[in-house]
């Protein structure tokens, strides 16, 4: 069918390649040594990775994964895989030509070297980098674009790149997470609150400028709205704390403690950073923060998956790539 007009790169964090030390400590080496996601000096953080994180952490980290891993692998990779395969059908059938989709990750594999070489293969000389994080951070949208410029060094032949910084009020992002939280009370009925739990980073990120936090604020409030929600059943939370300084707050453990304590029915949970159901939905959040609602007095926990491949989010990327890649067809 000829040339491909573009092609797209869709790009999630990563995943370790098997549920067990060995590939956790691998993985963990390379994502806990980028300055984007934690930029302490490295000559502090170095003993602190290899002398204590990576010698004790792989093995814990590994369970975990064990706990949630599928046939085909982590559901990251599975989600993404069918994220992929569903994008390039949609584009495709849009176009009325072949518009290859490659899948990389900003750590571990598939690389973006080797998403870079399927679609050089394909004969697409522009790139549409789609990180599939809705909110900007610099930890993760910033870390794609540093990554894909690595990636770059070796080429003797540049293509021409546009990205993706973020979506996170997107009136097609906003209605997806909507109806999948519609869909799930029609079937499980409905719960007195809902938390939007969002990953966390350091307060001083913000201070500094990040607008992760505030965009993650900003995506709740439109979710909110969207569901007719008032201001007293629904709340932000942010989750996954790392270290000993500040996170942004509320946390989302705490405020699940709290409510439990406080006796609260049902509390639903979403968590709408995240493009694709991984450990940090399926265990941390599921399994880890269930416990901690239950056994402070709450009754019931539901949480309502990712958007994963649904029709209506694979609809929201391919808008999003149509409105990218302007001009290149």
């Amino acid at each position: 069918m000829g040339t491909p007009p573009f092609g797209v790169m869709l790009v999630n964090l990563g995943t370790p390649e098997k549920p067990e030390p060995a590939a956790v400590r691998a993985y963990l080496q390379e994502f806990l040594w980028d300055r984007r996601v934690v930029d302490v000096p490295r000559w502090i953080w170095w003993p602190v990775l290899h002398g204590i994180i990576l010698r004790f952490r792989p093995s814990r980290v590994a369970k975990a994964y064990a706990s949630v891993w599928q046939p085909d692998g982590s559901p990251l990779m599975v989600h993404s895989k069918a994220q992929r395969q569903a994008l390039q059908e949609a584009l495709t059938a849009e176009y009325g030509t072949d518009i290859p989709v490659a899948l990389a990750m900003t750590y571990g594999k598939p690389s973006m070297e080797q998403a870079g070489q399927e679609l050089r293969a394909a004969g697409a000389e522009n790139i549409l980098l789609l990180p599939l994080y809705p909110q900007n951070s610099s930890s993760t949208t910033a870390a794609v674009i540093d990554r894909y410029a690595k990636a770059l060094k070796p080429c003797p032949h540049i293509p021409a790149t546009r990205w993706i910084n973020g979506y996170h009020v997107h009136p097609q992002y906003i209605a997806a997470l909507a109806a999948s939280v519609q869909e799930y009370w029609q079937s499980f009925g409905r719960g007195d609150r809902l938390l939007m739990s969002f990953h966390g980073v350091p307060e001083r990120y913000e201070r500094k400028g990040d607008p992760y936090p505030r965009q993650c604020r900003e995506t709740a409030a439109a979710l909110a709205q969207a569901l007719g929600l008032k201001d007293d059943q629904w709340l932000c939370a942010f989750q996954s704390r790392f270290g000993r300084e500040e996170w942004v707050k509320p946390y989302t453990d705490f405020t699940l403690k709290e409510w439990g304590s406080a006796g609260l029915e049902r509390v639903d949970v979403i968590s709408p950073a995240f493009a694709a159901d991984c450990l940090e939905t399926l265990e941390e959040l599921d399994v880890e923060n269930r416990h901690v609602f239950t056994e402070a007095g709450g009754h019931e926990y539901h949480y309502i998956p990712c958007l994963n491949a649904r029709p209506d989010h694979i609809a929201l990327l391919s808008t999003l790539v149509r409105s990218n890649a302007a001009g290149w067809y």
